[in-house]
């Protein structure tokens, strides 16, 4: 099943990302999308964000060339949507995509990784906080 509408996107980047994260841990990966969203460098829409990468000619993606790792990993992306985790997925995209509180936990971050990998990349950019098992990095404007 492929996820449509941005809440939906944007839920199932929180799933994937971060489903057993705390819930700043889930709200912070939301508030990359966003950051992401607002930033000229990077598609204008949730989902066109979550779902960004190389693609073939065909219009696959090439698996593991995406911005966020599940979405070409080869895996299903089919969340358990009976699951507490795909609740709270829904519930953090909502508060975030809202609007309503506009607090940045990762204080303009545009990217982040996992704990356990260290990527090229983030040399280029300006880390911002951790947390839980994710590091958070901004561009310098």
């Amino acid at each position: 099943m492929i996820l449509e509408t941005a809440l939906m996107c944007m839920a199932a980047n929180i799933y994937f990302e971060a489903k057993n994260e705390s819930k700043l841990g889930q709200l912070a990966v939301a508030q990359v999308v966003m950051n992401r969203m607002y930033d000229h460098r990077y598609p204008n829409t949730v989902c066109d964000v979550v779902k960004q990468g190389l693609t073939y000619k065909n219009g696959k993606v090439v698996l593991g060339k995406c911005q966020f790792s599940w979405y070409c990993d080869g895996k299903s992306d089919q969340p358990n949507m009976k699951s507490k985790q795909w609740e709270n997925a829904i519930r953090y995209a909502s508060i975030v995509m809202s609007e309503t509180i506009n607090i940045d936990v990762t204080d303009g971050a545009t990217h982040y990784h996992a704990t356990y990998v260290r990527p090229a990349w983030a040399k280029t950019k300006t880390r911002t906080t951790r947390i839980d098992r994710h590091i958070f990095y901004r561009w310098e404007k």
